[in-house]
């Protein structure tokens, strides 16, 4: 459900251990009214759905939120913004990267190729038996599993709609990465969330490692990053663009940030570029651009 915004609930699947409560948006109901959906028709496609989600079994699943062993194969990274979601993670787990949240969550249910997911309170990790490190690294590692990071080409994503990107993370995989124009695009296998792959175990570093260079990470939604070697790219232009992007293609509940990050393959870290701005060696191209 959105933050904001009047909604009408309705409880389903009542029962002594609890009930399952669907949140209708009241402004698109409005909003179809004022298309001309007749109140009957939207009430009938109102019910539709509410009975769709009541055969999904998300109670059952919520249900178990306590009980690791049976929910740890469901746990997942997610990126937010941590400024605009500060309310909705104040009893969230997660990790903090530069204002990025590395949230923890738990898919509870899948539906017409949609993902239900709900955040984990830190509550749930007394019952666990676990602290949030060890719970942070144990979902990293399962999103790298269920959904694995993958490189895509431009081209293949246009011309291609099999093309299911390229598993740079093989050992064999040798092809150069470094002299894409446009830069190379990280996602994952299902290119939904995706920018999380830039944070799965051992990515960063092997991209580095394929690129024999640092490099920087444009994140124009959450579902992708847009990779750029340090030597070749001037991340003031990178800013421009992203900015721009940002303007006119990226929808606002796409939005993860409007900064340029850096990836240090040195210090194996990732961080805004402005923090490490004074200690990069920027190519000739940008630094007779930067003012005196």
């Amino acid at each position: 459900m959105t933050p904001e915004g009047d909604r009408l609930f309705v409880e389903c699947n009542v029962s002594p251990e609890g009930k399952e409560v669907c949140g209708i948006h009241a402004e698109e109901v409005y909003e179809d009214y004022l298309d001309g959906v007749s109140v009957d028709k939207i009430g009938d496609t109102v019910t539709e759905e509410i009975k769709k989600l009541s055969k999904a079994g998300f109670f059952e699943k919520t249900k178990n939120v306590n009980n690791y062993s049976k929910v740890k194969g469901d746990l997942f990274i997610r990126l937010l913004n941590k400024k605009k979601h500060e309310k909705a993670l104040e009893n969230a787990v997660y990790k903090e990267v530069d204002g990025i949240a590395c949230v923890l969550y738990m898919k509870v249910g899948q539906q017409d190729g949609r993902i239900s997911s709900m955040k984990i309170h830190k509550a749930s990790l007394a019952d666990w038996g676990m602290d949030e490190d060890e719970a942070y690294e144990n979902a990293l590692a399962n999103t790298y599993f269920l959904t694995p990071p993958r490189i895509y080409k431009w081209e293949c994503l246009l011309f291609n709609p099999d093309y299911e990107g390229d598993d740079f993370m093989d050992m064999n995989y040798e092809e150069n990465i470094v002299e894409r124009n446009a830069g190379s695009c990280l996602s994952t296998s299902i290119r939904t969330n995706g920018a999380v792959a830039v944070f799965l175990p051992d990515v960063a570093q092997r991209i580095a490692d394929l690129m024999d260079d640092d490099f920087y990470i444009v994140f124009t939604s959450v579902h992708e990053a847009m990779i750029h070697p340090k030597r070749m790219f001037c991340p003031e232009d990178l800013e421009r663009i992203l900015k721009e992007t940002l303007k006119e293609a990226t929808l606002d509940e796409d939005f993860l940030t409007d900064e340029i990050y850096y990836y240090d393959r040195g210090a194996r870290k990732i961080m805004k570029w402005k923090k490490v701005v004074s200690k990069v060696t920027l190519p000739a191209s940008c630094v007779e651009r930067l003012p005196l």
